[in-house]
């Protein structure tokens, strides 16, 4: 058995909507107006004035929403899958015919679904776009926000990771890079394509993790890119040697990044899906999907690594207004009194970008930041369950951090193991 995955899949799954088919919306901070004051409420879906695709937002900014889409009941579940290892494309994708499936579309660049969220923004942006290129054994996937141009240019913030070193391979050959860029994806596809598996290790390997079967995949027209099969558009390019400015855009932390020189990117054609509703997905830059889509694998990687490290762990959590991304709450249990050191340092670990740590006993809830406060006000002594790392490889994304060159802060919030009845919290029956 093999599976086709489409946006439209994703959206069907929300209970709560707030749909306009009818009325066109303005890209220009309109529609993000509209997405932000829904979220945590319900999914979007909408008509651009200059748009050929529905947009549509808020799949999965809050973790229950997260997994229904995906049709898990814990969030245990979600990190078992994201750690999985990937597997031979042999065994992951049925590939079919491009052509039964796709059409030459005769729409520009700047007409599937970009949006100018915030005021200072540099331009018109594509938020969960998924680029795909060929590696030296393998093919890489990775999301990039990429900011329009006009019909046939366009230019991709590019961090040092797999795609800046294919890039990097291809510049110092004096060739353009092909680059097959994904609009309008299921959520477990983008959800693949954010998680860092080694170099020549394929992220669409994941998607048989998270489906149960093999999935269904077309080779794109121009660069033979595998393209999950349900897309709704996909776009083929190169990326240039020519540097052009690109930002400021608003990061995860809700600052706005600031501007880069980024390499030029020219589209070379557009094809779209025959059949079905052809929809865009709008991430709100710092809202509840781009933490989520960002931060989980790093928690299903905090997860495994503290669970390695004390009897048991009860929730991991990158807090909200850390971005899902600087700040860690833990929640476990203690067979040893240094098993919260021990946590924190094995946080630290698996995820390089941690400023703050607090770890708390299995009485706190680390999704109540008051609770979480209660817990430091009474179970913590700096002198005695603070730990502090100075100059440490931190995040690029921290405006107070010199570089991504960081101090890091790890909190041991837990009571004794053998606790008086004064650490005790008190409950009345039946709450």
């Amino acid at each position: 058995m093999a599976r086709e995955l489409r946006l439209e899949q994703a959206y069907t799954k929300i209970k709560e909507k707030f749909e306009d088919r009818v009325k066109l919306y303005d890209e220009e901070y309109e529609i993000p107006l509209i997405i932000k004051k829904e979220q945590g409420r319900r999914a979007v879906l909408v008509r651009g004035k200059r748009s050929s695709p529905l947009i549509v937002s808020n799949l999965f900014e809050t973790r229950q929403k997260m997994l229904e889409v995906f049709g898990l009941s814990r969030m245990e579940e979600l990190y078992d899958l994201v750690t999985r290892s990937t597997t031979e494309e042999s065994r992951a994708f049925i590939y079919e015919k491009f052509e039964d499936y796709y059409e030459r579309a005769q729409l520009g660049f700047d007409s599937l679904g970009a949006l100018k969220y915030y005021e200072k923004d540099g331009g018109y942006y594509y938020t969960s776009s998924i680029v795909v290129i060929e590696t030296e054994k393998s093919h890489n996937a990775s999301i990039h926000r990429i900011k329009v141009i006009d019909s046939k240019r366009a230019v991709a913030r590019i961090v040092p990771r797999h795609l800046y070193r294919v890039y990097e391979d291809r510049v110092k050959k004096g060739e353009n890079t092909p680059i097959t860029i994904l609009i309008g994806t299921h959520p477990i596809v983008e959800l693949t394509a954010s998680i860092s598996p080694p170099f020549n290790e394929f992220e669409f390997t994941l998607i048989p993790n998270f489906t149960g079967e093999k999935v269904k995949m077309v080779k794109s027209p121009l660069h033979g890119n595998p393209v999950p099969l349900g897309t709704s558009y996909v776009v083929e390019a190169e990326i240039t040697a020519e540097l052009i400015e690109e930002g400021p855009f608003v990061d995860i932390m809700g600052t706005y990044d600031r501007v880069r020189k980024q390499p030029l990117i020219l589209i070379k054609g557009i094809w779209a899906l025959i059949d079905g509703e052809k929809m865009s997905h709008a991430i709100l830059p710092g809202g509840g999907e781009h933490q989520l889509l960002m931060g989980i694998s790093r928690e299903a990687q905090i997860w495994k690594s503290v669970s390695s490290a004390v009897p048991k762990v009860h929730k991991v959590r990158l807090t909200p207004a850390s971005g899902g991304w600087l700040h860690a709450v833990i929640s476990i249990e203690k067979n040893h009194e240094e098993d919260g050191k021990n946590a924190i340092l094995a946080a630290f670990g698996a995820h390089p970008s941690l400023k703050h740590v607090v770890v708390v006993d299995s009485d706190v809830d680390p999704d109540d930041p008051l609770q979480v406060e209660w817990a430091i006000a009474t179970r913590f002594q700096a002198d005695e369950d603070l730990i502090i790392v100075k100059k440490a490889r931190g995040s690029t994304l921290d405006p107070s951090a010199n570089d991504g060159t960081t101090s890091k802060m790890g909190l041991d919030a837990t009571k004794p193991i053998s606790a008086p009845a004064i650490f005790e919290r008190a409950k009345i029956p039946g709450e």
